[in-house]
């Protein structure tokens, strides 16, 4: 453990120039700069990272590898009217395999050229999934409060909200929450300093505890999904 050591500028330069040269030719003749400067650095940060998050959840993929938990370069350009065929950013996550995951948050940290972010994602919960959250938020609101004051104060929650509030006059602290699609949390920066160092692995580790409890209900939602599934409701 302790291998991170950062990542470096001659990666994030990689990522600006291959925006500017989205080729596969461009791309092989540097493809030792990418491995030696973005994906190993992403592997040893993943290792550096596992053993706390299977604290977190003993169900995580941890293996540092592409797919598995680590983003990969080529671009899926089927439905996409953008046509690039490599990612100009790099991410990894930590969530359950697919035989343990189908709706479930997912952790994860990404960069690109001159931005980095963190957090726990809830992109993919379906319809089902957020009718359980809200009503566990209006079952115990002061409760569900009191616990998401463990965003508080890196993290900001994102993604599209009803037009129409979905409860009149509600408390707007539970309304940011209830009236969500979905959501994710996130921790948006600038800096990129903590990327060239390895206090990145602290940085990540303590705020990715912190909102643990969060996590832990929505799994909690995950599996009153499958009862529901299971018993036909």
């Amino acid at each position: 453990m302790g291998a991170f050591t950062g990542f470096t500028q001659a990666g994030l330069t990689f990522l600006q120039e291959l925006r500017q040269n989205n080729d596969k030719e461009w791309f092989e003749e540097h493809r030792d700069i990418y491995q030696q400067h973005l994906l190993e650095p992403m592997r040893k940060l993943v290792e550096d990272l596992s053993q706390d998050m299977v604290v977190i959840d003993d169900l995580f993929e941890v293996r540092p590898a592409i797919g598995k938990t680590i983003s990969r370069m080529h671009r899926d350009t089927r439905f996409s009217n953008d046509k690039s065929i490599y990612r100009c950013n790099l991410w990894l996550t930590f969530k359950r395999s697919r035989k343990n995951w189908t709706d479930a948050p997912t952790y994860f940290f990404e960069f690109g050229q001159d931005w980095w972010r963190y957090g726990l994602g809830y992109y993919s919960a379906s319809k089902t999934t957020m009718d359980l959250f809200r009503q566990q938020l209006l079952h115990k609101p002061e409760e569900f409060l009191q616990m998401a004051k463990c965003i508080e104060p890196n993290f900001t929650i994102e993604g599209d909200s009803y037009k129409r509030p979905l409860v009149k006059e509600q408390d707007p602290a539970l309304a940011a929450w209830y009236n969500k699609k979905s959501f994710a949390l996130i921790s948006a920066h600038m800096d990129m300093e903590p990327l060239f160092s390895k206090e990145l692995v602290g940085i990540l580790s303590k705020d990715f505890h912190r909102i643990a409890p969060l996590y832990h209900m929505l799994m909690k939602i995950e599996g009153m999904k499958k009862n529901q599934l299971a018993l036909g409701e």
